[in-house]
């Protein structure tokens, strides 16, 4: 198997990669931020902010910086595609966990300002929106903390989603005889 590993920080656009390449292309998507909420749930938890803030570092404590890679790791070993999209990776421990599974590996990371993901984050209504600019800042310290910044370092392909939908759909387009062709 083969991964398309994509990152970056909170309302970045990487749900619109994974999104863009599972309906055009047709390859499988697994979300790591499914794991958390599907833990909290699983917990009779409500998925909000709060409760996957405490739920992620709580897995990471107990379980290591992989822990949420290894349970991506076991809904792997159930698929049969040659090619899957990875959403959501946070550390390098968890890219060395792709790197063991899979043959080949390709991060691809997609950047938005901090203001533009703050907006996105707000407009879009899921659960775990911030409720405020200061409630933002400190997911995105949370998502550094874990490791995020070394995994957007390393990324082999860098989106800059600053423009519209379509913009972002086009760039996408561009890379991505490239991309599955890399991770063939």
């Amino acid at each position: 198997m083969k991964l398309i590993v994509v990152t970056g920080m909170p309302g970045a656009g990487k749900s619109e990669v994974a999104d863009y390449l599972q309906r055009r292309y047709g390859i499988p998507v697994v979300v790591m931020g499914d794991v958390i909420r599907e833990e909290a749930r699983r917990r009779g938890l409500e998925p909000d902010s709060a409760n996957t803030k405490s739920i992620m570092l709580e897995l990471r404590e107990r379980d290591g910086p992989s822990a949420i890679a290894i349970r991506c790791v076991g809904k792997l070993k159930e698929m049969d595609n040659p090619i899957v999209v990875i959403e959501g990776c946070r550390s390098l421990a968890e890219v060395d966990v792709f790197r063991k599974f899979a043959e080949h590996v390709v991060i691809v990371c997609v950047h938005s300002s901090p203001a533009t993901r703050f907006e996105r984050l707000r407009s879009r209504g899921r659960e775990d929106a911030p409720s405020s600019y200061e409630v933002f800042k400190e997911r995105d310290m949370r998502e550094i903390s874990v490791g995020l910044g070394g995994v957007i370092a390393l990324a082999d392909i860098m989106l800059v989603n600053e423009g519209t939908l379509s913009q972002l759909r086009g760039m996408i387009h561009e890379i991505a005889e490239v991309l599955i062709e890399n991770a063939r």
